[in-house]
């Protein structure tokens, strides 16, 4: 045999058994990775050096689970076939990526080889004729299968395997890690046995020829010829060049035998005699292992081939023997004849025997081949039962169709039914109102003739009126009088320190919601409203000072975005606000609480708001001097009120800045350091622009969220550099870029010396107004009209007119006391602003809004 590929090589054991030399071992393995891993690592094990090669058949789906329910890929789109097939490929290439790392860890390179078939044990035999694989392993029978006494195996597809792949691999089968069967390698019908390079022996070609030629000589038993006059003379030994001699033996008796590699000799009468008994033990169990599957290998030798083709070789060797002397010597011609004769039916037999053991496997292979041709039939009668179900299916399918297209025609003509009933309906109607407009045009022309007899009763009416105006402005100019020299008190509800203890629980600790240098805030219920109370450090110097400014400030201002001031306590500094549940800004900044983010929208509506409330106080004439987010508030919905008025000052007309241009106050600095003015602090001099530098900062602030101090640095270097988006505050959202540009600008310019601070109500205002608007807010312009417009807070929210006696309910809005009671006892018992349940029905008299109403009016 000729070298193979370059790896395979025939070569000759001291049994007599051809070798073939293979220097890879296929391991076929599936989806069961716990099964096959065992299988792998045994290979692995008894590799013997040899190259490991992973095989691996993938069985494509033919069915796809689709909501619960399994469907054929024939019935499918073929993209999402498709794309379902390559997620199994890649989920089999994962598979094999963990088995070449099995192979890896004990310093194993492994090739992998997997292919795509819909049988993967056809496919296995089909790798094996194709790569003329000679060693294969793979698993024989499932894990819960495997007993130590097994010796058959019990997987079909092993089986499968077994019986059809070609001959010349040699197959190890394996379950739970132990080899439980091995079906050995054939060649022609001989057995086979697989070695490794490294154990061929030095020899070359014609001496393998030899040896393959000797070994396929037909064992059997030797045979003698009966010598009628056994003399010395004949016991000479003939032989030629290939080691065939005639000798007698000890009984008289000539025999013909010939040297065999491997020690036998052949007997050209018998066949074979063997050497010793073992060597015809060892031969004998490779005979039965042959037998074992010769009838299922489909592949027959010609006569030249078989193990009696050479015979004929051996009978030229003794008919014409080298050197012809000797058999000249001694022997007669009828010992000659009859040798012969016993040599010619010796051929006889072994050729008869030949044609019957051909014709025995040409019977087996035709045995083999009507099964399979029964198999195939089972396969198409299961083909075609498989369509019929289908197409019974698919019947079964198209008869619910026609049922429900059956039934939509009967709805569509149900509801045809109903329209043409809906069009008389709409008829009829259309009649009525004709008749109805015509009732109308006559009502028409009596509505004309009471307009004019309605017009001369408005003229009469128009007399009184001017009369009830001269004495309205008569009645307010003496309200004027009695309010100038009325107190401040007048303006707020006075509380006793017994009250505010009970609505605090007397100060406990666990309700306290702030502190500082002025003094602690608690949060309680007082007259069943949920206030803010304000206790001022009683030995502070400037307790008594701020307690009245602040009081008379909030008692007399009233702006949407200004704390509401409930009442007071005069005896122990004690002021109490409206509660506001979205605590300060500064803590909305700093997520305190674990509360959500500030958007860039609800900041842009804060910076909006501040800077209306700020143009409001400047418009009084008044400086707040410690504008910073810790002093401003959020209510549930976010909206900014401003608070904290205890170190704010009412500039004086007599007194101007140095700049001439802006009223001032000389005071000492106080506030927090970060958000002071720095003109403030050297100067002494607080004007409006130190709350236009405040405001900067807190715009600075809304914008990073970073802390005040050198922030103002931080953001020129970003403009500058044009890097101002990486120091925008990310959980704000994406920004809109060119509105935070323009904040961050007007900041700076807010922050810059105080004669180049802009103005915030007609600069500043222009710049946030547009900002405020594009997030969904209604805009308003500062101006003469809107001094004369009604402040909305005015407005009863059920009337929709001023009101004269404001009251706040148990949602914290402020109603008209007569509406609100209406609704009340109209039995309704949830808020007229958010529709939600009231927690109860108490009213609160509003004393600040209404003197605040009462003083508009004056003035109006």
């Amino acid at each position: 045999m000729a070298r193979m590929s370059g790896i395979r090589y025939p070569v000759v054991d001291t049994s007599g058994i051809m070798e073939i030399v293979e220097d890879k071992v296929y391991v076929a393995v599936g989806k069961n990775m716990k099964e096959s891993q065992s299988t792998l690592r045994w290979a692995l094990h008894n590799s013997g050096g040899r190259q490991i090669c992973i095989l691996h058949v993938h069985q494509p789906a033919e069915k796809m689970n689709i909501l619960g329910t399994n469907f054929s890929i024939n019935e499918l789109e073929a993209s999402k076939v498709e794309a379902y097939h390559e997620t199994e490929r890649q989920d089999m290439r994962r598979l094999l990526d963990r088995y070449n790392k099995t192979c890896q860890q004990t310093g194993v390179s492994a090739e992998l080889h997997p292919i795509e078939m819909d049988s993967i044990e056809k496919g296995i035999v089909e790798f094996i004729l194709q790569h003329n694989v000679r060693r294969l392993v793979m698993g024989g029978a499932a894990d819960k299968h495997y007993s130590k006494k097994m010796v058959d195996l019990k997987s079909k597809k092993a089986i499968y395997v077994r019986l059809l792949a070609h001959p010349s691999c040699q197959i190890q089968f394996i379950c739970k890690g132990n080899l439980i069967f091995t079906r050995p390698a054939r060649l022609d019908g001989v057995g086979v046995a697989i070695s490794s390079p490294s154990r061929l022996p030095n020899t070359n070609s014609s001496s393998v020829e030899s040896s393959l030629r000797s070994r396929s000589i037909t064992e059997g038993h030797s045979n003698t010829l009966p010598l009628t006059s056994p003399t010395p003379d004949y016991r000479r030994v003939m032989s030629d060049n290939r080691g065939t001699r005639i000798s007698p033996n000890s009984a008289g008796e000539l025999t013909l035998t010939t040297r065999l590699p491997s020690g036998r000799t052949y007997d050209e009468w018998g066949g074979i005699s063997q050497r010793s008994p073992s060597t015809g033990s060892r031969f004998s169990t490779c005979s039965s292992e042959m037998a074992d599957d010769s009838g299922l290998i489909p592949y027959a030798t010609s006569e030249a081939d078989s193990d009696y083709g050479s015979v004929p070789r051996f009978k030229d060797d003794v008919l014409n023997p080298s050197p012809p002397s000797v058999l000249e010597r001694g022997m007669n011609d009828e010992l000659y004849d009859q040798l012969i004769q016993a040599m010619a039916e010796a051929d006889n037999s072994k050729r008869d025997a030949n044609d019957e053991s051909i014709k025995r496997r040409k019977a087996e292979i035709d045995a083999i081949m009507a099964k399979r041709r029964v198999k195939e039939y089972e396969n198409l009668y299961a083909e075609e039962l498989r369509r019929r179900l289908e197409i019974d299916e698919a019947f079964k399918k198209t008869n619910e169709e026609h049922e429900n297209i059956k039934r939509e025609l009967d709805e569509v003509s149900e509801e045809l039914r109903m329209a043409l009933e809906q069009k008389l309906v709409l008829e009829s109607q259309i009649a009525d109102s004709v008749q109805t407009v015509q009732d109308l045009e006559r009502k028409m022309f009596d509505a004309v003739e009471l307009l004019h007899k309605y017009k001369k009763e408005r003229d009469d009416m128009q007399v009184e009126c001017d009369d009830a105006l001269r004495l309205l402005e008569e009645t307010r100019e003496k309200q004027a009088e009695e309010a100038s020299c009325s107190s401040a008190s007048q303006f707020y509800t006075e509380f006793s320190f017994s009250e505010v203890k009970e609505a605090t629980r007397n100060f406990d600790p666990s309700l306290k919601i702030g502190e500082g240098g002025y003094g602690s805030i608690f949060r309680g219920f007082i007259r069943h409203t949920e206030v803010a109370i304000k206790m001022l450090h009683s030995h502070s110097l400037q307790g008594p000072t701020e307690f009245q400014q602040e009081v008379n400030i909030l008692s007399r201002l009233r702006h949407p975005n200004l704390v509401t001031l409930i009442g007071a306590c005069t005896d122990a500094w004690i002021i109490i606000y409206e509660y506001l549940s979205g605590g300060s800004l500064e803590d909305r900044l700093n997520c305190k609480g674990n509360t959500p983010p500030l958007s860039w929208q609800t900041r842009i509506r804060i910076a909006a708001e501040l800077c209306s409330v700020l143009i409001f106080l400047h418009s009084c004439d008044i400086v707040h001097g410690d504008l910073k987010p810790a002093n401003i508030l959020l209510d549930k919905n976010s909206v900014t009120k401003l608070s904290d008025f205890g170190i704010c000052r009412v500039l004086s007309q007599n007194e101007l800045s140095s700049n001439n241009t802006s009223y001032c106050c000389r005071t000492d600095p106080k506030g927090t350091f970060v958000y002071m003015d720095p003109e403030f602090l050297s100067t002494g001099e607080l004007t409006s622009k130190s709350d236009t530098y405040s405001f900067g900062i807190i715009l600075l602030r809304l914008l990073t969220g970073r802390p005040a101090l050198r922030l103002q640095m931080e953001v020129q270097q970003a403009i500058n550099e044009e890097n101002l988006k990486n120091i925008l505050d990310p959980t704000a959202g994406d920004w809109p870029f060119v509105q935070a540009q323009q904040l961050a600008l007007l900041a700076m310019n807010c922050c810059d010396v105080r004669k180049n601070r802009p103005d915030l109500a007609s600069e500043a205002w222009r710049v946030l107004a547009p900002m405020r608007v594009s997030c969904g807010l209604p805009s308003f312009e500062f101006g003469s009209e809107r001094q004369c417009a009604i402040p909305h807070y005015f407005i009863c929210p059920i009337f929709q007119e001023i009101m004269q006696d404001p009251v706040v309910a148990a949602d914290g809005f402020t109603y008209e006391a007569e509406a609100l009671r209406g609704w009340l006892d109209s039995g309704r018992n949830t808020s007229p602003m958010t529709n939600l349940e009231l927690a109860n029905s108490n009213l609160v008299p509003n004393h600040a809004l209404r003197s605040a109403i009462q003083e508009w009016l004056q003035q109006a």
